[in-house]
């Protein structure tokens, strides 16, 4: 089985890239993918870039180019749920595009047109193991639930209401849905997680850079001890 593992920031895959044995550096669409092993399983990990449209080619490069059974995304997010606190981890369900919006044409907020899904679910299985991962790792809240995705940073508590009212979302970023769509329009298993990093809905709108450090080391935390089960 080989995993591709997509961060979008440097910060959240070069301790990663830094433990694991690498076979081969390839360079596309001016992405480094770094192929070899960690914990004995055969792994692409890539920094894609942040935003939408630089998750998806990066996913569709691991899976023309490297050929990975699955993707898993790690990263930080904000927070959305009023329980939901920096440090906090988010495991998804599902994703989908908050910032998708042809209403005017009679669809609801978030499908994609002509798409016979409106929600790309995670798969099964790799949720699982990530939720099994977080049980042995103290001083973590782990939630699953819905992650949502735009090519927005979100800081206006009225636009973090919105997405929590239409779309019952824990958590968003910018680039889990577009990473699940790739996965989804390829026919291959992913997972999104997401450690939670800011939360203006509760207070903490401005922990951002102060929590960014915590939040990749507890999503990396997950998805070490996920991999040595996979």
């Amino acid at each position: 089985m080989r995993i591709g593992i997509i961060g979008a920031m440097e910060e959240e895959v070069s301790s990663l890239i830094a433990d694991m044995e690498i076979k081969k550096k390839v360079t596309r669409a001016m992405m480094t993918f770094n192929h070899g092993t960690i914990y004995d399983k055969d792994v692409v990990i890539v920094r894609s870039g942040i935003g939408k449209v630089n998750a998806a080619v990066c996913t569709q490069i691991l899976v023309d180019d490297f050929n990975v059974d699955a993707v898993i995304n790690v990263g930080i997010a904000g927070g959305i749920g009023e329980d939901i606190y920096p440090g906090d981890v988010v495991i998804a369900t599902d994703l989908v595009e908050h910032d998708m919006d042809t209403t005017k044409f009679g669809d609801r907020p978030g499908q994609v047109p002509n798409m016979e899904v409106f929600d790309f679910k995670c798969d099964k299985g790799l949720v699982e193991k990530a939720q099994s991962a977080c049980e042995g790792i103290k001083d973590i809240n782990v939630f699953t639930g819905r992650i949502v995705s735009g090519d927005q940073f979100i800081a206006d508590i009225e636009k973090i209401r919105w997405l929590k009212s239409e779309f019952n979302a824990l958590s968003c970023e910018m680039e889990g849905a577009s990473i699940a769509h790739a996965a989804y329009l390829n026919n291959r298993p992913f997972v999104i997680i997401r450690s939670i990093s800011d939360n203006a809905n509760n207070g903490a709108h401005m922990d951002y850079e102060k929590f960014k450090a915590i939040s990749v080391k507890n999503s990396n935390t997950i998805l070490r001890s996920m991999l040595k089960t996979l």
